[in-house]
Parts: C-alpha cells; structure tokens; sequence
C-alpha cells in the first residue's frame, strides 16, 4: 500500500526546494518561503522529510540527476530529472512510513547505538563486538550456533572460542547473507541492499541469503568484499584503516571531499553538503567522530573551506573559501 504522504505533486515541490538548496545558500525572502511552503500542508511536510532523508543518506543529490537538474535551468531535461528526483523521494522510507517503521525496529533490537555513539559489549563467550553509530544487533546464543544478527549500521567482531563440550560455530546475519568466523577479527556493515565485509585477522566464510547454490566464499585477512542476497562482489584488499573507527577516528588518505563528507555524516543528526565545486578535493588526516563540528573546524583551517551551518547546525555545506 502507497503511504499517506506519497503525493506526487508535493513530491516535485520538495524535489524543486531541494535542488534549490543544493545549488547554493538561499536569502532571507526565499527561506521565508520555504518555511511558508514545509508548513502549509501535512503533504508538504512530509514530502521534506523525505528530501531531509535522501540527503542524509546519500550526502547531496544523487550524481546523474544533479547534472542534468544544476546544469540546465530551464530544460526539458531539467524537468525529467525533477521528476525522477521526485520519484526517488516517493520510494523513500521517510517520515510517517517505514522509516519509522524501521527505527522502531532498531529500539526493539537486544543492543543498538545512537547517532555519533560507539558501543562496546562482551557477549557471553567472551566475544568483543562493537557497534558503530547509529547501529542495532539482535544475540541469540543457542545450543546448535552463536548468533549475531545485524539488523543496522557497522560492527566489529573479534570472536573468542566457545567451550569444547558444544564448539557452536560464530555466525553473523544481515539480509544479504550469512557470514561464519573461522577464528577471527572482522567487521561487517550493512548498507542498501548489500553488505560489506572486511576481515583484520583469520578467515570469514559467507553464504548468500537468496543463492544457496552459490558456492561458499571465504575472505581471508587482509580482504574486504561487498554482497547482495544473490551475489558476491569483486574480493579485494582491506581498507588501510579500516577499523579506525574503533578508536574513534575518521582517517582520510587521499580522500575525495565528497565522500569525506558522507562518512563524517553518519556520525552526526543532519546533512553534510559538499559544493561540487570542490568534490574532488583531496582529503587526509585524523579526525575525531566524536566531535564532527571539531573535525569540520580542522577541515576548515587545513585546506581553506568554508563551513556553513544552518537550522541550528541539521544543514552544514562546505563550499570553497
């Protein structure tokens, strides 16, 4: 069944005061219409959180739409790519729907972390398994498994061995897949519609959740991979730092800004908007999530960008300086 707020027309507005936003600060007039336009009608409202949505998980506008919606004003092509943009928006979760439906979801789960939280736990074999921001994990410990179940965000495992009389084997779930430790540290984190593995020590076997006649793929330390419910992704070497958010850093070698910015949003509430002016500026450093509004003051100060806030800081845009 459709959701209440999916209304097309709203939906185009929203895509139409987005676009807007993306392209640059607006004035004191045009946020007055904004607000006058988010609070005219339940619809209206609802079709923003959707807009809100979409930014926070992709970081900005999605790269084929934003070139042809920024660099044709007023063109047909503009006008299919608004209304593509207003789609994507009607697919989302957002708001009222199975967003929530979602979150609620994760306040259901046995253990989960806020926003910008990183949560330590011992599980009752002794396993150490952390959850990254904004995560939630189910534990089932039977006589036949030691399960793990991730229903969101990131996790890092470093599993420890069960006593000899039942030696029940470590698995972790997401819906793409299962994933066995064969005596290992590892990290798993789940993302749209695939998962991502990288193993720091031992071995990892992974079965896919909708191709059990896919043979068994093991990833061995130093390898990282990406999987689907139905297939597995190119096997290549981990990322140099990967695990630094243990410790509570961002690490950043050579990093396009653009996608700075999409890691540092997943540890705060809100947008991190990088001008495509400077997307491909090269990024590299230690910066705490702890604190991302220090990590945007170092960003600032090192390589001359301006950070702009609004909305009592929801709404950051870097831009040049």
């Amino acid at each position: 069944m459709s959701p209440p707020d999916n209304n097309l027309a709203a939906l185009e507005e929203a895509a139409e005061w987005l676009v807007r936003w993306s392209e640059g600060e607006l004035d004191s007039n045009e946020r007055a219409a904004w607000e006058r336009w988010k609070g005219s009608t339940p619809q209206r409202e609802q079709a923003w959180a959707r807009a809100q949505l979409l930014q926070s998980r992709m970081g900005g506008l999605p790269p084929a739409l934003a070139l042809a919606v920024l660099d044709r004003p007023q063109s047909p092509q503009r006008r299919a790519a608004m209304l593509k943009l207003a789609v994507l928006l009607a697919a989302l979760p957002a708001g009222w729907g199975g967003w929530e439906l979602s979150r609620r979801q994760q306040w259901s789960a046995d253990y989960r972390s806020d926003v910008g939280e990183r949560r330590e736990l011992t599980l009752a074999d002794g396993t150490q398994v952390t959850l990254n921001t904004d995560t939630a994990i189910d534990v089932l410990y039977d006589t036949t498994q030691r399960l793990v179940r991730l229903r969101a965000g990131e996790i890092m495992v470093q599993t420890a061995p069960d006593v000899p009389s039942l030696a029940r084997p470590f698995l972790v779930s997401t819906t793409q897949g299962h994933m066995q430790a064969l005596g290992t540290r590892f990290s798993v984190r789940e993302l749209p519609a695939r998962t991502h593995l990288t193993v720091l020590e031992g071995a990892v076997k992974v079965v896919l959740a909708d191709n059990r006649q896919a043979q068994p793929l093991v990833i061995n330390a130093g390898q990282r991979t990406e999987f689907s419910s139905r297939t597995f992704g190119e096997v290549g070497p981990a990322e140099r730092y990967a695990g630094a958010w243990t410790q509570g850093m961002l690490m950043a070698d050579k990093l396009r800004l653009a996608d700075f910015a999409a890691q540092l949003s997943r540890y705060r509430r809100g947008v991190v908007r990088c001008d495509p002016a400077i997307a491909g500026l090269l990024v590299s450093g230690a910066y705490p999530v702890s604190d991302t509004q220090r990590s945007l003051n170092m960003l600032a100060q090192t390589y001359g960008i301006r950070v702009a806030s609004h909305f009592a800081g929801y709404w950051v845009t870097l831009s040049p300086g």
